[in-house]
């Protein structure tokens, strides 16, 4: 029975909940924040900034004997600004160098050199405005030709009559300006033969050109052209009496229809001298009316010359 006697030995284990860990996660979050937040506003500050201005900073951080210049003092930004035209440190590289330059003594007494490169630098903007202004001049004046191209060619497609000629409408844009052309085709002629007036077509065809010419600013010529070989009753009346007739005729029609007489700088006839086909001075072709708009600048007025 000695087993009785043995103790009875009872465990209790007693739970404790984990230990708290701490905020330290905290501050290494704020940190992170606060470096993102940093790195982000130093990407817009150099986002913000002028090439002159990045340059100076970076002149600002380098050594001394790097730096583009330097000062009397030999100071760390060696008489460089951040920024010509921002703000600038008193008595800057730039500053002395402008000033030097603008004196009336350098002006006097300026060396062959600077004379020179102000004259140079002074013709070489006159000619790159001159420039600019003509290329301006010139992109302009072919716009308003491709425009005026577009309504002619419009005009022509909302006259039914004409549907059967417009073969015989020619446009084109040349170096000497919007080129309209009314030319015969192989059995479709715009005049009668030995008429100097056009057929009702081709009368509705150039009384279109009217509004639309009076609408731009440039100087117009007409010319009168005939293809070789033909014959005339009248001895004293040729091809050359004839192409300037026609061409008289359509300067006529078309002042009849909106465009100012002084729009007209030449009316002129060319007989069989300036065939459309060179190779071919017998071909129908040769045979039409050219109505040129110039590219060149518009006459002076009068009460303006000096």
């Amino acid at each position: 029975m000695a087993g009785y006697d043995q103790p009875i030995i009872i465990k209790k284990v007693k739970k404790v909940a984990a230990g708290h860990h701490g905020g330290a996660w905290k501050i290494a979050y704020a940190d992170f924040v606060t470096a993102m937040m940093a790195f982000f506003l130093l990407l817009w500050l150099i986002s913000m900034t002028t090439p002159e201005q990045k340059e100076g900073l970076a002149d600002y951080f380098a050594p001394s004997n790097v730096s583009l210049s330097t000062s009397g003092a030999g100071g760390i930004m060696g008489g460089t600004a951040l920024d010509i035209d921002g703000a600038k440190m008193a008595g800057s590289a730039v500053d002395g160098m402008r000033d030097v330059a603008m004196t009336p003594e350098s002006q006097s007494h300026g060396t062959p050199s600077t004379d020179t490169l102000g004259q140079d630098g002074e013709k070489g903007d006159l000619a790159a405005l001159d420039g600019t202004a003509s290329a301006e001049l010139k992109a302009a004046t072919d716009l308003a030709f491709h425009s005026a191209a577009a309504s002619i060619r419009q005009a022509w497609q909302e006259l039914p009559d004409i549907t059967s000629i417009q073969d015989n409408l020619l446009l084109e844009i040349t170096e000497e300006g919007l080129n309209i052309q009314i030319a015969d085709q192989s059995g479709r002629p715009m005049f009668p033969e030995g008429s100097k007036y056009p057929t009702e077509e081709a009368r509705q065809a150039i009384a279109a050109l009217g509004p639309i010419l009076q609408k731009l600013s440039n100087q117009i010529a007409i010319s009168g052209h005939t293809a070789a070989g033909g014959t005339y009753s009248n001895p004293r009346y040729g091809s050359w009496e004839l192409s300037s007739d026609r061409a008289n005729v359509v300067r006529a029609l078309l002042g009849e229809f909106g465009l100012a007489d002084d729009r007209i700088k030449a009316v002129s006839g060319r007989s069989t001298s300036d065939p459309f086909f060179p190779n071919d001075p017998y071909q129908a072709a040769n045979e039409r009316i050219k109505i040129t708009v110039l590219d060149e600048p518009p006459p002076v007025p009068a009460d303006l010359n000096f």
